[in-house]
């Protein structure tokens, strides 16, 4: 998968900042998702005494259970698309955009520490936010050429689109 992303000049109240890992890191984090998700979806199934015909039902109740879903609005316009996606609490160093041509995926990955005092002890606890979409697109886009960034916990992604506005020269004869 050809993954590219720039981030745009625009002033924005967090920095626009994004992980790029090496591109086996993600494709591997995203098949140990999937495995995760099939295996839960094969519990749903066994749990159901191994009725068959509800596989779409068990993977998306499996991924639901193990991701957060990230909300997108995808905009249509004559040059390309604009994804606007919510990611509360997330900055752009927490963020990954990858691309190709007819996909957009994001994975946002968040690590804390978290402190709470009981007492005299101190514990120490690590949570994480971790939230997944991915968004096939009508259009063919130019992965080459995105631009990224996150103001206000939203996720602006600008993919312009491979030959946009192709016009075809149509003949009208006269009756």
């Amino acid at each position: 998968m050809k993954s590219t992303l720039t981030t745009s000049p625009r002033p924005t109240t967090q920095p626009a900042v994004f992980k790029l890992t090496a591109s086996g890191t993600f494709v591997e984090r995203m098949r140990q998702i999937s495995v995760a998700i099939a295996n839960r979806a094969y519990e749903l199934f066994e749990a159901r005494g191994s009725e068959h015909g509800h596989d779409w039902e068990d993977w998306f109740r499996a991924e639901s259970e193990l991701l957060t879903p990230i909300p997108a609005q995808v905009v249509d316009t004559d040059g390309g698309f604009t994804v606007r996606a919510q990611v509360p609490g997330f900055t752009g160093k927490d963020l990954e955009v990858r691309a190709d041509p007819r996909r957009l995926i994001i994975y946002a990955k968040k690590q804390e520490t978290v402190q709470q005092e009981k007492g005299k002890a101190v514990l120490h606890g690590k949570t994480s936010d971790e939230m997944f979409r991915v968004l096939d697109l009508p259009h063919e886009i130019d992965p080459d050429n995105i631009t990224a960034t996150v103001k206000d916990e939203v996720l602006e992604v600008i993919l312009p689109k491979v030959n946009p506005g192709k016009k075809i020269a149509v003949g009208v004869k006269a009756a």
